[in-house]
């Protein structure tokens, strides 16, 4: 672990903010409500997305489903990353050093990274397999990367509370 990600941790547990989230009674579970509502947004559109990529609702356009979910799921994500971030500052010295959080941090950038390959290289062919057909082995892995990741991630952030 690096001195200064350390010291930057250190730092976040002294800031006002991260007072406030420890002493106060109702802050830390609101928080912690946001954070569970934005995970749940964020991973139900991608689970939905990925079940269609892997063959559920065939009847309903890849591009129309994308279209529905995507919203959900950056809103999903406006909300899980802050309130993520507040979770952190309780105890920023003990959780940011976890290997379990930064395992959660390191598969929730393998999530980007699989979306991003999936809208900028696979879905260039998404109007050939749109409706009615099988996408392409590359979009069914990605689906099942994503769903496995995702699954990891959701484990991995109860985990914190149990084992630090």
């Amino acid at each position: 672990m690096g001195e200064a990600w350390v010291a930057w941790l250190d730092w976040l547990h002294t800031t006002p903010l991260a007072q406030t989230m420890r002493q106060s009674e109702w802050l830390y579970p609101a928080v912690e409500i946001l954070h569970i509502l934005g995970f749940c947004a964020l991973v139900g559109a991608a689970a939905l997305f990925d079940l269609r990529l892997l063959g559920v609702s065939r009847q309903i356009p890849v591009q129309q489903m994308a279209a529905h979910l995507l919203p959900v799921a950056w809103v999903g994500f406006a909300l899980a990353a802050p309130s993520g971030f507040l979770l952190l500052l309780s105890d920023a010295p003990s959780i940011g050093v976890s290997p379990i959080f930064l395992s959660k941090l390191a598969l929730i950038g393998l999530a980007g990274i699989n979306a991003w390959i999936f809208h900028f290289r696979t879905a260039r062919s998404l109007p050939a397999w749109n409706q009615h057909t099988h996408p392409p082995p590359a979009a069914k892995l990605g689906a099942l990367v994503s769903l496995g990741v995702w699954i990891s991630v959701i484990a991995l952030g109860r985990l914190i509370a149990y084992y630090g």
